[in-house]
Parts: C-alpha cells; structure tokens; sequence
C-alpha cells in the first residue's frame, strides 16, 4: 500500500466524544473526519471537517455521508447497519467494522448466541419475554442481571432482579425483548480493547480494570490489577472474540474475573470505548488513531504501555438539566501528572458523562507503578471537578 497525504476523508456515524476524539487522532494523520449526528453542533463538530445533521438510520444523510468520504465507521451502535451496507455498496466505499457484525452486537441475546457457539465463555443467559416466565429464571439462577436486548447502555436497560417478586416491574422497566444472564460473584471487571487491521491482523491492549458503580464506568486501572494467570486468560478470550467478529477497527471487549479465576466475556463494542480512553496517554498509540488505521486499512501503530495509567470519568453531579459548565478546573490542570479531556457537550445532567480526566506514572516496570495511590488520585481530582454553583 502506498500512502500520501493529505489523506482520505473517513465518514463516522455519530458524533458524540468518541466522534470528537477520533477527529482529535485523525487530524495528525493528515486524514479529514466528516460525522453524522442527528444534534446541531454536536460534541465532535469543533474538531471534525464537517457535519451532516441527520439521523443515525436516516438512508439520505447516510447516503449524503457515503458519497463524500473515502471510508465509513460509526461511533455507536445506533447506527443502521442494512443502510450502511447498502451505501457502501452504491458508493464504492468500505465500512468498518462489517455491519453484520454491528448487527449481532445491536442484540445482547444474539451476541452471547453468537459467543457462546463459538466456544467463547460467557455467564449463563437467557431470553425472557414475560413475567411468569423470568419468575422461573429468577428462582433457577438465585437472582438475575435482566438487560434489554437492544438500546441500552451506561447502564440503562440494565435491572437488577433479585426475587421474582421484582420481575414484572424490571421487565416493564427495560421495556422489551429481555435477556437475564446469572448473578456473578465476580472479584473484578476486566476490558481489553482488541485491534483488527487488515489481512487479518490482531492486536490488543494491556488488560484494564473497570470500576462500575450503578452499573456506569467510574474508573479505569492499567495495567489492571489482576494476577498473571488472569492477564494471559483474558487475552487469550480477547483474541478468540477477535475471531468470531468481521471487520477492521477497535473493539471493547468487557469481562468478568470470577471469584475462580475464570474470565467470561461481558459485553462487547464494535468502536472505541470509554474502558480504553486511558491509551490516549498510556499506550504508544490511542486506540482513537488506531481505530482510523485499521478503518482505513493503514499499518496498525503499537499497543504497548508507555505508561501505567487511572482514567476517572467526570459525571452530572447535579440533579435535573442545566447548562454545562465544569467548575474548580484549575485543581486538575495544576497537577503535573494529570490530563483533562472535555467532550463538549452544552447540557449536563445526572450521570451524563461529560469527561474524563486521566492520571499516569512514569515508571522503569509498570509492575512497579503504585496503581492504588494513582487511583486516589484521579478520584480526588475528578472529585474536586463540579457542575454545581458555588
């Protein structure tokens, strides 16, 4: 492959932080990001050459964006993957990851099928459609995690069930076709963000842990504190996922460490995702502008840790809408180990994710690096950050 800039011009679907930090990636590659995002100046339109204001299902701005660019992505799974392919097809363009494969991840119960019949080890699952019927499943497992088939995230369309009592409310809940997958008594939540790139090419990131508190990303630890036996497990399933999926680009692969040692796969994102920001500043290569490599069928840059990295995502800390504005900033900016991202977005409310901040280390041995005081850290930075007024 020959290359040359200025480079091609890469279509994104959606035009959220993921959106707006990959035009971030792109623009040091010499490569032009054009997104689709049904808002008006939506949080990657600062940064990105352009923006189609349309629907992520909308077969004209989808068609619009496919006649405009060299390569097509997407930034969330909202995205329409028959009229994706069916603009890739009429305008000549590829898009990445396969759409097939944003179809089965669209559909929780047809992504752990599609696992679990490749051999990939997953939690005990489910599909529930009534009442009565996840009563049984409730009384079967001791206690389910019911998750809406289609839509949900950040933790909405997750619901705990606990007794069969709980039942017909959660199902009304999540409003729809249901999966209920096994309580786990799990000692901690795992990510490896893993990398296709063309001719079947794999890679993957150091192993993350997550913290989730209310069922959302708080917190990010890399090199996860996990033991040796459980890094190499973790990416080893890692990589048999790769397998099982079609398409070049970054994908965010969520696990479970069980209280045995085991890992089984959680969830999995065809895009970028919020457990691998941390390689924006701890890895030699983001997972941003390797998401734009690999889209593009451009050499995958290196995955290596440069340096053991806390991620801590800044949330709505206040109780209904308002304006967004980040107070008590110059608490983060003045530490010198720390680094402040904004996702630019105008309004804030609970729990919306408007931020992040990531705290690192420099160290000779990453195993040397005292990730529990990092974590301290980046909580008592992100914690000094509000929305609130004074």
């Amino acid at each position: 492959m020959s290359i040359t800039l200025p480079g091609p011009t890469l279509g994104v679907v959606g035009g959220g932080q993921l959106g707006r930090m990959m035009a971030e990636a792109a623009a040091p590659l010499g490569v032009d990001l054009v997104v689709l995002d049904p808002t008006p100046d939506c949080p990657a339109a600062p940064v990105a050459t352009d923006q189609i204001v349309g629907g992520f299902d909308d077969a004209d701005a989808i068609d619009e964006l496919a006649a405009r660019v060299d390569a097509l992505t997407f930034e969330i799974e909202l995205a329409d993957p028959d009229r994706l392919a069916a603009a890739s097809e009429e305008h000549g363009v590829p898009v990445h990851p396969d759409p097939a494969t944003l179809e089965t991840i669209q559909d929780k119960l047809v992504q752990k099928e599609a696992l679990a019949d490749a051999g990939i080890p997953v939690p005990e699952f489910v599909a529930v459609a009534t009442a009565e019927g996840l009563e049984r499943v409730v009384e079967e497992f001791g206690g389910v995690m019911l998750k809406a088939r289609e839509g949900g995230y950040d933790g909405r369309g997750n619901v705990p069930v606990e007794t069969p009592d709980e039942a017909a409310p959660a199902l009304d809940a999540v409003g729809g076709a249901a999966m209920a997958e096994e309580f786990l008594d799990f000692e901690r939540e795992i990510a490896v963000m893993g990398l296709k790139g063309a001719d079947g090419e794999t890679r993957t990131y150091p192993v993350t842990e997550t913290v989730h508190r209310e069922e959302i990303l708080r917190e990010s630890v890399s090199p996860a504190r996990a033991g040796d036996a459980v890094v190499a497990e973790a990416e080893s399933v890692a990589r048999d996922v790769l397998e099982v999926l079609d398409g070049r680009g970054v994908y965010g692969i969520e696990l479970f460490e069980t209280k045995g040692g085991e890992v089984l796969v959680n969830e999995i994102a065809p895009r970028p995702h919020n457990s691998g920001h941390w390689t924006i500043e701890g890895a030699r290569t983001s997972q941003f502008e390797n998401h734009v490599r690999a889209v593009l069928g451009w050499p995958l840059g290196p995955t290596d840790l440069v340096a053991p990295a806390v991620t801590a995502n800044v949330l709505g800390d206040i109780e209904e809408t308002q304006p967004a504005t980040l107070r008590n900033v110059e608490s983060t900016l003045d530490a010198p180990d720390a680094d402040l991202h904004w996702y630019g977005k105008d309004d804030v409310y609970p729990l919306r994710k408007m931020g992040h901040l990531t705290v690192t280390e420099a160290v000779g041995d990453p195993e040397d690096a005292d990730r529990d005081a990092l974590l301290s850290q980046a909580r008592e930075l992100r914690d000094g950050l509000t929305f609130r007024d004074a």
